[in-house]
């Protein structure tokens, strides 16, 4: 390639409409903004987006077995015994033997936990009224969320 070519190539705006007219590769890309987003709104916590999650299925079912908060989640089973030996350690989540199985475990949170949560959870609220405006007000965050469903 010659010298005068390429630095018409570099001048060029690259074409990517191979890619951002798929609805899957815009989907991703959205992903990819809000974890980011999220990541730094949580920083403060130190708190993943699996984690938050976890914690508030936890808190909203007591007691639950922790295979099924993993399969709600879609987490696999060996992603998820870690996720919840971090929360374990960070003394937010305990786990118990469950009623009725005792080769399961039930998760709950602790008092420390419940107090973690109640702080993410104001962190959240704020996220998602961010999401919320750059989606266009809550009428447009009920049509998103629907058109959502219908992939899922």
């Amino acid at each position: 390639m010659s010298a005068s070519v390429a630095a018409d190539a570099e001048d060029t705006l690259l074409r990517t409409e191979a890619t951002t007219e798929i609805v899957g590769y815009r989907l991703r890309r959205a992903q990819l903004s809000v974890f980011q987003r999220f990541i730094a709104a949580f920083e403060q916590l130190n708190l993943r987006p699996a984690e938050y999650s976890v914690l508030a299925l936890i808190a909203d079912n007591p007691g639950r077995k922790q295979t099924e908060i993993a399969e709600i989640l879609g987490i696999k089973r060996a992603n998820f015994v870690a996720l919840i030996n971090g929360l374990d350690s960070r003394g937010l989540t305990e786990r118990r033997v469950a009623r009725g199985d005792r080769r399961a475990n039930a998760l709950y949170l602790t008092e420390e936990g419940e107090r973690f949560l109640e702080r993410a959870r104001a962190v959240q609220a704020e996220f998602e009224a961010d999401c919320v405006e750059r989606l266009g007000g809550a009428e447009a965050r009920d049509a998103f969320v629907r058109m959502l469903d219908r992939l899922c």
